[in-house]
């Protein structure tokens, strides 16, 4: 097997990796918030602007995979530039992600969420100028990963105030 086809495979399990990844995160997040989604949501008081509980999964899943391509984007990169530290902030940013699920789901504890959601969104910002400077079609595929996580604090925030 030449280099060219090793580099190639272990880029592919990267990537597979990295969706992996996003799955586990997904899955660990479902399981902590499943219960909580049918029987403790739906009795707080929400604001207009809050989306039917269908839209979370498709955008959710749509962003997943955007991210974890992202993120073997910049893997990729290791050779020519470092990688570790976007990479890092990375995994940060998906622990926070996965931390807001247990708190705002699992603690009910909205305000904690909030502030968890806020971290969340100043790592993932500091993520996507990480990826920008190494691959700008990563920086660009967090982007709407970003708009999300903000539409997301101020739904949190709102539903703070409101209960």
């Amino acid at each position: 097997m030449g280099m060219g086809a090793r580099t190639r495979q272990v880029d592919l399990f990267a990537l597979v990796a990295l969706l992996a990844l996003s799955a586990v995160v997904t899955v660990a997040s479902g399981v902590a918030t499943v219960n909580s989604v049918r029987d403790w949501y739906p009795t707080l008081a929400k604001p207009p602007f809050n989306p039917p509980n269908w839209v979370f999964g498709p955008v959710w899943t749509v962003l997943y995979i955007a991210m974890a391509v992202a993120a073997w984007r910049v893997w990729k990169q290791r050779d020519h530039a470092k990688v570790t530290g976007p990479l890092g902030l990375y995994a940060g940013q998906m622990a926070l992600n996965f931390a807001w699920s247990l708190f705002f789901f699992g603690a009910h504890q909205i305000a904690a969420a909030l502030i968890d959601i806020l971290a969340l969104s100043l790592v993932l910002a500091a993520t996507i100028i990480g990826f920008l400077r190494r691959d700008r079609i990563a920086g660009a595929l967090m982007a709407p990963y970003l708009a999300w996580v903000s539409f997301a604090a101020l739904l949190n925030f709102a539903i703070w105030r409101l209960n």
